[in-house]
């Protein structure tokens, strides 16, 4: 059944218009009035504050016209989807279209958040506009990829910040910085935190952190540790990060 993010609230027997997003995607599939969809509405722009229900509503499609759909609510069902072990991605943005790729992919994967980092070595340069488009494309990849993969929870993809100024900011996480050097010990046997403690995981571009950068967060308290032998590319570190720790490495 066609799925789709809705970010309005939800309330069985309540008519809506979707939004154009969804609206349109509903009209790219042909469907038609009678025909059962299921909506979400819990995104990166959720207050928090218990005004949405989270899990999933069935919904029927009741009105078709040339650029608006109208939707009736159904049934409210009570499931999640999400990783037990909550964690986030905190990523040197990889280059050309690896940035797309790697936030689709770690969304299936049920990462939390993604906050896309400019440091010494990232070839991507964002700022102004283009830094605010490019985090808008980001967060439409998410929405898709929760879409398609069956969760109800969007992730949040951050505005794009330099390495420096996210570093100083207040990490309450249970961190860990993905690292090369002699001594860190493996992500399998990294002992921090308990299972379900969130964690935060930070990867640099193309080429890694620069030493003063992996220098600065170890001093900020985040443990190197390792992925082993092999040298994988950036995008390829963030994921496995991401798999071995929603598995409770």
């Amino acid at each position: 059944m066609p799925r789709f993010y809705c970010p309005a609230e939800l309330q069985t027997g309540l008519t809506l218009e979707l939004a154009p997003g969804p609206a349109r995607h509903v009209q790219v599939l042909r469907l038609q009035p009678g025909d059962a969809i299921t909506l979400f509405n819990h995104g990166p722009d959720w207050d928090g504050l218990n005004t949405r229900q989270g899990g999933e509503f069935e919904a029927t499609v009741t009105q078709m016209g040339r650029s608006n759909v109208q939707v009736q609510i159904g049934k409210h069902h009570a499931i999640e989807r999400e990783n037990t072990n909550a964690v986030h991605l905190a990523i040197g943005m990889p280059a050309n279209e690896r940035m797309d790729w790697l936030v689709e992919k770690a969304v299936e994967l049920g990462v939390a958040s993604i906050q896309p980092l400019m440091t010494q070595r990232t070839v991507l340069r964002l700022s102004g506009d283009r830094s605010a488009k490019k985090q808008s494309h980001w967060q439409s990849i998410a929405i898709a990829a929760c879409e398609q993969c069956g969760g109800n929870r969007v992730p949040e993809v951050h505005p794009v910040m330099s390495f420096d100024t996210w570093l100083e900011q207040n990490h309450k996480l249970h961190r860990a910085v993905l690292s090369l050097q002699e001594g860190s010990v493996a992500l399998t046997q990294w002992s921090g935190p308990s299972m379900q403690e969130p964690r935060l995981f930070l990867c640099g571009p193309e080429g890694g952190l620069s030493p003063a950068e992996e220098a600065a967060a170890i001093a900020q308290g985040f443990a190197p540790v390792s992925l082993g032998a092999r040298i994988l590319r950036s995008e390829t570190a963030a994921l496995t990060a991401l798999v071995q720790a929603s598995l409770g490495a």
